[in-house]
């Protein structure tokens, strides 16, 4: 649980083409659910998306889940749910390799807004032992220090969803 920065991933629709500081936060619910807020900068306004992770297999051990957001962002009524596997954590909880069965979509998460480059370079390796094609993989710009506040300028109107959604 808590937060975790984006240092790769491959790019997706779903999110603004020149986006930054891309992080997620993870807060578990009384009801053993996670919620998910997924928060990106873009021209300088905050961009986020809230959602709903539950286990893909509740008898099951392995750390697959089903992430449930709403879209659009602005009028939330189109439920998209997309799987959300944990294929690498390391002893320390320190940072993550993600992904899913179709290999559409991989994302290389850390605690801090940096990691080691021999850390990077291992999790792409693994990424790319399990079937992934890692030159889709995009780092993620993450500038120092990282905004810390989620006040400040928001895009109330899903601007960067549509321009997304638009290839922009």
């Amino acid at each position: 649980m808590g937060r975790w920065y984006e240092i790769a991933s491959f790019p997706s629709m779903f999110q603004p083409k020149n986006r930054i500081n891309t992080r997620a936060t993870y807060k578990l619910n009384k009801d053993s659910t996670v919620q998910v807020c997924n928060e990106t900068w873009s021209c300088g306004k905050r961009a986020y998306i809230e959602g709903t992770a539950f286990k893909a297999d509740p008898k099951s051990d392995e750390a697959k889940f089903k992430i449930r957001f709403y879209e659009p962002p602005f009028l939330p009524i189109f439920p998209i749910v997309g799987d959300y596997w944990v294929l690498y954590l390391d002893d320390d909880y320190q940072y993550a390799l993600i992904g899913q069965l179709s290999r559409k979509y991989l994302w290389i998460l850390c605690r801090s807004n940096t990691l080691d480059e021999e850390i990077y370079d291992e999790l792409v390796e693994m990424a790319k032992k399990d079937g992934y094609d890692v030159t889709k993989l995009k780092k993620t710009t993450q500038t120092d220090p990282s905004p810390e506040s989620e006040n400040g300028p928001v895009d109330t109107k899903g601007i960067w969803w549509i321009k997304s959604i638009l290839g922009k």
